[in-house]
């Protein structure tokens, strides 16, 4: 399991740790669950796993305590995630003091990009949706990720899981960089 915190964990700053990052989807159950365990994966292989702290959180408090969907897990585990730390996972909701809190902001889709923008008011620079990682989503100008929870099905999930991977790559790159830019890379 991985050995890292914010999996449903507190809010509270970790000054040890030099770029964080917080996914939300709508109830933290399926989409932000399943890509913060993806970019914990990936910054662990890039050796920037001490470096980089990635939670997640709900717009909404509906799930709230609630552990990941088990379609998620489900998915995850098919594309050969076996042990990504599901059982610690309950779900929350992002607290306004979080967008000041965090270095990047990643939005599943624009409504939760608008709702986190007006939260964040004019300090809104640090908030974007995944898929704008996606050089093919931005191009395809497809930048929601589709909530797997109405598909009902493991070919839902599974769709997720393409989108959310295919973004990835970018994020990682664009935290190297910015790790760079501030001399911690």
């Amino acid at each position: 399991m991985w050995g890292h915190v914010g999996c449903g964990g507190d809010s509270v700053k970790n000054e040890t740790v030099a770029y964080r990052i917080v996914v939300v989807c709508t109830g933290n159950i399926c989409r932000s669950p399943m890509l913060e365990f993806l970019l914990r994966e990936a910054f662990d292989r890039e050796g920037l796993g001490d470096q980089v702290e990635v939670d997640s959180a709900g717009i909404s408090a509906e799930e709230s305590g609630n552990p990941a969907d088990k379609r998620t897990i489900a998915a995850l585990q098919r594309h050969g995630h076996a042990d990504w730390g599901a059982g610690a996972h309950r779900a929350r909701r992002i607290e306004r003091s979080w967008l000041s809190e965090r270095d990047l902001i990643l939005a599943a889709d624009s409504g939760h990009l608008h709702s986190l923008q007006r939260m964040a008011g004019e300090d809104a620079d640090h908030i974007r949706t995944i898929r704008s990682f996606d050089p093919v989503a931005v191009e395809a100008r497809t930048l929601d990720v589709d909530d797997p929870w109405y598909g009902f099905s493991e070919r839902a999930f599974d769709q997720t899981y393409d989108e959310l991977t295919a973004a990835v790559p970018g994020i990682v790159s664009f935290v190297k960089d910015a790790l760079a830019e501030r001399g911690t890379r």
